[in-house]
């Protein structure tokens, strides 16, 4: 198992239910700062958003704290240097769009990824029917490719997608992008348990998880929940480092208090 996986699987093995934030690359000057304040907070692993003009899974949010980034003049090379400089103690792990992974060849763009020290990757519009060129290249240089399945999803491509999945597995909860949602949605809760008939992979939900309530209620039926607009609006908003640490310790202690 790579390094990833390794984790997952053994937070899980302790009762610990897993905690993924998420955050965009390049979104401030000191983005990075960010990551610190998620680790310090209790994150058992980092999402890592590598912005795209064309966002197609992410809602308003995501989509506008992209644009932020781009328009700063970010880009995947600038990223994965600032990474590259950090020893975090959690593993990271990118998420972005095929035509960025494509672009210049999945084995190069992976091996990138590896040597910016990230362990794991997530390409939401690569159907799980062509992403043996990709997870071949990810497995090659240690990256865990994490696949998504979303509610919609048929029962024989659920199948597939457990089996292929390495990491996680990433369980959509609701039909659409993502975003803040009042209530979570009562699909996830189906796909999640689908998916742990299907795979011994520790499932992750996320679409919608936005207060510590919702991240309690994920992690009865799931292995941990991922948290990103919630976070991406208090950024866009002036919100700090220490103010999203904050945010995110009391997400922790609600996993925390249903892992007991």
């Amino acid at each position: 198992m790579n390094a990833l996986e390794t984790r997952t699987r053994e937070t899980r093995q302790k009762g610990r239910k897993l905690l993924a934030p998420y955050v965009t690359g390049g979104i401030t000057d000191d983005w990075t700062d960010y990551l610190r304040a998620y680790q310090d907070a209790g994150a058992d692993l980092i999402e890592i958003g590598l912005p795209f003009s064309d966002p197609t899974l992410d809602g308003p949010t995501v989509q506008q704290a992209s644009d932020r980034a781009l328009s700063r003049g970010t880009t995947v090379d600038g990223i994965l240097a600032d990474l590259a400089k950090l020893d975090p103690a959690v593993p990271l792990v990118t998420m972005t769009y095929a035509n960025l992974v494509l672009r210049n060849g999945a084995d190069s763009f992976c091996a990138a990824l590896r040597e910016a020290g990230v362990s794991g990757l997530i390409v939401p519009d690569m159907p799980v029917d062509e992403v043996a060129p990709l997870s071949e290249a990810a497995a090659r240089h240690g990256i865990d490719l994490v696949l998504l399945a979303a509610p919609s999803t048929t029962p024989d491509r659920l199948r597939v997608i457990a089996g292929h999945s390495r990491g996680f597995v990433y369980a959509v909860s609701l039909m659409g992008t993502t975003g803040e949602k009042r209530d979570l949605p009562e699909s996830g809760r189906a796909l999640a348990r689908s998916l742990t008939e299907l795979t011994d992979l520790p499932v992750l939900v996320g679409f919608g998880v936005s207060r510590p309530d919702h991240a309690a209620e994920a992690a009865r039926y799931a292995d941990g929940v991922i948290v990103g607009s919630a976070l991406m609006r208090k950024v866009l908003d002036g919100g700090r480092a220490e103010d999203l640490r904050a945010e995110l310790a009391d997400m922790r202690t609600a996993l925390d208090a249903i892992a007991d």
